[in-house]
């Protein structure tokens, strides 16, 4: 036992430096979202206050004849003390002692202007009401459900079918295909832009519904379709030579053999769906910016941030828009580690 203990310490101290390497690295990337989090919960004052610390604070009031007075840190006869300003003057003000209020007021010669507050830790909720009053969540979340419900059958079944018939079908230049579908990624946004927006608005009239955004999706998306396809790859094919000789077709094979081996990859395309849509701007913006009941959430917000100039209701909207993608990633994030290791697996053979 004495002999181990050394070993572990050396293979402790040997990792050391990497865990805090990694740690370092993690706290440096989760700063921003933890600087949201704080700026959410500061009072509006606080923002415009260059003595506030950086975390949410407000002045310590004290109540005096039913009124209540913030606390100030004054200098008096050579020492600092915190005392309530009551009356304040431009060059002169009148103080109270807080710990001897019998005492009364005491005139103080000065700018209260440059005296540094007493804080207290204080946060609100105030930002995330004043949001949820000034937008009608519930109606974007619903367009956000609809358009992510419908497109991920759409995206799913699309994409599964041709992904299957890529990895078990042998097609005359299948290959060609399939490399040429993957080439597909490579095209940027912007070449496509302009054509399907001349196609959608003026060709179909479709500005201001859901068929733009949507009926892409109908047809498959190259990069899942690839992680399905290498998924499938990886299912031996003798369980579905079995299912033949049972006279099982091809669609049954498909669902009653090969989906239920493959739910990892098919719950990580529904979660890469599901960001995606959750995030998307630029197409609802475009298509669906004109009519504000068809608005999903990451729209509307961003809509409104352009609206305000008050920077803890902004982060409060953002942190709003980032905390469901997390909270789905965090309860589905077993199936979603299990795919791309399954799918790399794969693509490295």
């Amino acid at each position: 036992m004495n002999k181990l203990l050394p070993v572990q310490i050396k293979r402790l101290l040997k990792v050391l430096p990497f865990n805090l390497f990694v740690w370092f690295l993690l706290m440096l990337y989760l700063s921003p979202v933890f600087f949201m989090m704080v700026t959410a919960m500061m009072p509006t004052a606080q923002l415009g206050d260059k003595n506030a610390p950086l975390y949410p604070a407000r002045i310590k009031q004290y109540e005096y004849e039913g009124k209540e007075y913030q606390i100030y840190n004054v200098p008096l006869d050579g020492e600092t003390k915190p005392m309530v300003l009551v009356v304040p003057g431009r060059e002169s003000s009148q103080l109270l002692d807080p710990e001897h209020p019998e005492n009364g007021l005491i005139e103080w010669q000065g700018r209260w202007r440059d005296l540094v507050g007493v804080y207290e830790f204080h946060f609100t909720w105030e930002n995330f009401t004043v949001l949820f009053r000034s937008l009608p969540f519930l109606q974007m979340l619903r367009n956000t459900f609809f358009l992510t419900l419908v497109g991920e059958l759409g995206v799913l079944a699309s994409s599964i079918l041709v992904a299957y018939g890529f990895s078990r079908f042998r097609l005359p230049g299948g290959n060609l295909l399939f490399y040429v579908l993957i080439a597909t990624i490579l095209i940027p946004d912007k070449v496509t832009f302009i054509p399907k927006f001349f196609i959608y608005v003026s060709l179909l009239h479709w500005r201001g519904t859901v068929y733009p955004v949507l009926l892409h999706l109908f047809f498959g998306n190259a990069v899942y379709i690839f992680l399905l396809r290498q998924n499938f790859k990886s299912i031996p094919v003798e369980l579905e030579e079995a299912a033949m000789l049972d006279g099982a077709g091809p669609l049954r094979r498909l669902f009653m053999v090969v989906l239920p081996q493959s739910w990892p990859v098919v719950i990580t395309v529904s979660l890469l769906h599901f960001f995606y849509t959750w995030n998307e701007t630029r197409l609802s913006s475009l298509y669906l910016g004109t009519d504000p009941n068809l608005m999903p959430i990451s729209f509307g917000v961003q809509n409104y941030q352009s609206l305000i100039r008050i920077d803890n209701v902004i982060e409060a909207s953002t942190i709003v828009v980032l905390i469901v993608p997390l909270i789905v990633l965090f309860l589905a994030q077993k199936y979603f580690m299990q795919g791309l290791v399954i799918t790399g697996t794969e693509t490295a053979k």
